[in-house]
């Protein structure tokens, strides 16, 4: 008897992640009891991972249209127009689970996903970050997992030529044994037309491309949108193998195909491998699919068809494509040493076809908690992280991890004579968020994350475009757990609206928690990491986070500090920032209101100053405060800062390290004092306070005063040894391999 039509519906639910009301449905709109494939399948598909069955309700009201806006939500990635011909598709995915408990593949894979996405729509990859969570690294197994989660990372990204330019790393507890691992990608678009997935032309042939498939990744999605258990570890099966170099070849095969205008519809196999990407590309394109499970690539013998439909294996592809062409479609990919079979044919009926599978488609000096908050994990430098990473392949990564507070990459000129030579403009991206102000205040959080990114950009002068976002939360079958969900949407949408960046896509991963011993359930701190892309129109104006100059002024932009003093509206606060979590061991309060009004006020101010080189370096205060952002502009430029205050007004410690939004660092060069004037006219009539706070100095050392007394005075080497060994310290050293090598 055929084991795909036997088992025992209590316990193949289980293992699917479907309810009993799930089987009810799916026996209602069949007309007759499933067998094993097709409870499968609707296992898959009906996953949070694949079908966001809770979060739909939220996304729809988030903005997706925007003059830019040329490819939205829907697709395998979201398009920009970014002028001069050039397009940019880009978008964020996770790959949570399968990092917990097979971390380097976990890692690795889910860059080779969300690669994927961005070359099926006829676009090469020119850049990756990352936004990771992990536990506290005093932990071994945290450790552990964030060494695997590094070492993946950067083996795929190395491996398959694309360079790793960004990113940010988080810290706490409510992350030990569930990180978070979001990767996000863009890419140029590189045909006259936008590969689309939907299916099209009956009768035309389905064709498969790339890897084999074999019986690793097995239930990958359902997988994903369960909860984590030390039983977790035995779903090892379903992390999928990832082959970079394979990859390499796919990205070239795929776009030499695509500008052939051979394909008509393509689509990535990721999560729910077959069964996804047939139905997404029926669904989509109105029409119904055949597939022939006999025709697959196998790598193993004796898989059946619940195996072909729902393994996850790496490196694959579904097209259509015009008929008569196959043959000449599937040379290509067998020239890069790929598998290319025809797999079946479109059809009129709105159906997926599956063989016989049918389906409906304690107190301390200021100086030392500074140092205290340097080396916090959190806060600390990356480096450790990021010197594994090529991050210069390519050629066009204009400003180094680390050196900025968003990521760079140049555009060079694609077509005629010139796509060789250095372009004049370039696409900045950075992931954001403030997951301590989430789990406070979800709706604050979310609009934090945007504001945060977007504030991110313009620091090295670029303006902010679109929103891709990666909705990590825990459970939200709890009515806590929706309500954290229903609000961070809400936040999200009001904060996108306000600065103009519409969302063209992005990713839900639910049911991020982890079973304690003794039964609990320990729910990760809610985590919408927000992926934003920017243009950069004159990349000789770009602007990094560190001091120039000794003798220019410094200035503070947005709020002022007098905004921190009690009864101002909570403006500026401690509450959920790192001086309380660090420090005092809480994660309490509510975070500052955001003011959007004043973000874009405050955003467009800055863009002009940097349009217009009156500023020579700029930096945004987050995590940390004041403090933390003079002491990393020092670190960065390698020259140190006087800052002095008023005396009386504000509570030091919420002067020095309170977090707010709406707040941006600036030094200002000697040479510009009439234009800088101007500016600081135009900033009054705007409402965006600009406060003189010192000047940068000469002697490696940041000192901050207040009036007459000396709140902390701190060499360079002290702030350095805090902030870059922190998590060395914790690790161990220095990576093994790590890129480019140590001289």
């Amino acid at each position: 008897m055929d084991p795909t039509l036997t088992f025992s519906v209590p316990d193949a639910l289980r293992k699917e992640g479907l309810s009993q009301a799930d089987y009810d449905e799916i026996v209602r709109r069949l007309g007759r009891a499933p067998n094993r494939a097709e409870l499968g399948m609707f296992g898959v598909m009906w996953s949070e991972h694949c079908c966001y069955r809770n979060s739909r309700p939220l996304l729809a009201q988030f903005p997706t249209s925007g003059p830019r806006i040329l490819v939205g939500p829907g697709e395998n990635a979201g398009v920009v127009d970014l002028g001069e011909g050039q397009r940019l598709a880009f978008k964020i995915e996770s790959h949570n689970h399968p990092s917990a408990v097979e971390p380097f593949q976990g890692a690795a894979t889910g860059v080779g996903g969300i690669l994927r996405d961005i070359f099926t729509m006829g676009a090469r990859p020119i850049a990756l970050l990352n936004a990771l969570r992990f536990g506290p690294l005093e932990d071994p197994r945290n450790a552990g997992l964030m060494e695997g989660v590094v070492a993946g990372i950067a083996h795929y990204g190395n491996c398959v030529g694309v360079p790793t330019v960004g990113g940010e790393v988080g810290f706490d507890p409510s992350y030990s044994g569930n990180p978070l691992v979001n990767a996000m990608a863009l890419g140029l678009m590189e045909t006259e037309d936008i590969v689309r997935s939907g299916a099209a032309g009956i009768g035309y042939p389905v064709v498969y491309v790339g890897s084999t498939t074999g019986r690793d990744g097995m239930g990958g999605a359902s997988f994903a949108s369960a909860e984590l258990s030390a039983a977790s570890l035995d779903d090892r099966p379903a992390v999928q193998v990832g082959d970079p170099f394979l990859e390499k070849g796919l990205i070239e095969a795929c776009l030499e195909a695509f500008q052939s205008g051979d394909v008509v519809a393509a689509q990535d196999m990721g999560a729910a491998g077959l069964t996804c990407s047939c139905s997404e590309m029926a669904a989509k394109g109105g029409v119904g699919v055949e597939l022939d499970l006999d025709r697959v690539p196998a790598r193993e013998s004796g898989m059946t068809a619940y195996e072909f439909l729902l393994s996850e294996s790496q490196e694959r592809m579904l097209f259509v494509v015009k008929p008569g062409r196959e043959e000449a479609l599937m040379e290509r990919f067998r020239r890069w040493g790929l598998q290319a079979a025809v797999v079946g044919r479109v059809l009129v009926e709105n159906v997926v076809r599956v063989l016989r599978v049918v389906l409906p488609g304690g107190l301390l000096s200021w100086g030392e908690v500074l140092l205290r908050l340097l080396d916090d994990p959190t806060i600390a430098s990356k480096r450790w992280v990021w010197r594994q990473y090529d991050h210069q392949v390519q050629a066009n990564t204009v400003v180094p991890p680390g050196g900025a507070d968003a990521a760079v990459v140049r555009l060079r000129p694609q077509q005629g004579e010139g796509a060789m030579a250095p372009g004049h403009r370039g696409v900045a991206a950075v992931v954001d968020c403030p997951n301590r102000w989430v789990a406070l205040d979800p709706e604050r959080g979310g609009m934090a994350a945007v504001a945060e990114a977007a504030r991110n950009l313009s620091c090295v002068g670029a303006e902010p475009l679109a929103v891709t976002d990666n909705l990590n939360f825990p459970s939200p079958d709890t009515d806590t757990g929706y309500w954290q969900l229903a609000q961070a949407c809400r936040g999200l949408s009001q904060a996108c609206l306000a600065l103009g960046t519409p969302v063209t896509g992005g990713n839900v991963s639910l049911y991020n928690e982890t079973r304690l011993s003794d039964g609990r359930l320990q729910p990760i701190h809610p985590t919408p990491v927000v992926g934003m892309v920017g243009l950069v129109s004159d990349l000789n104006r770009v602007r990094g986070m560190g001091w120039r100059q000794p003798g220019d002024a410094i200035w503070l932009l947005g709020l002022a500090p007098e905004d921190g003093a009690a009864g101002s509206d909570d403006r500026i606060s401690l509450a959920g920032s790192s001086y309380q979590t660090v420090i005092h061991g809480l994660c309490t309060g509510r975070p500052p209101r955001i003011d959007l009004d004043l973000e874009v006020r405050l955003l467009e101010l800055l863009r002009c100053a940097i349009g217009s080189d009156l500023v020579a370096s700029a930096h945004d205060l987050s995590d940390g405060g004041l403090a933390v952002a003079a002491a990393e502009a020092c670190l960065a430029g390698g020259l140190g800062a006087f800052l002095e205050f008023p005396a009386g007004g504000v509570r030091l410690d919420r002067l020095l390290f309170g977090e707010s939004a709406g707040r941006v660092l600036v030094s200002v060069p000697v040479g510009v004092a009439a234009g800088w004037r101007q500016l600081l006219s135009e900033a009054a009539t705007a409402g965006v306070a600009a406060t003189r706070l010192g000047e940068v100095g000469a002697q490696p050392e940041l000192m901050v005063s207040l009036g007459a007394d000396t709140l902390l005075r701190l060499s360079l080497e002290s702030l350095r040894d805090s902030f870059e060994g922190a998590i060395p310290r914790r690790l161990g050293g220095q990576p093994r391999g790590d890129w480019p090598p140590t001289e």
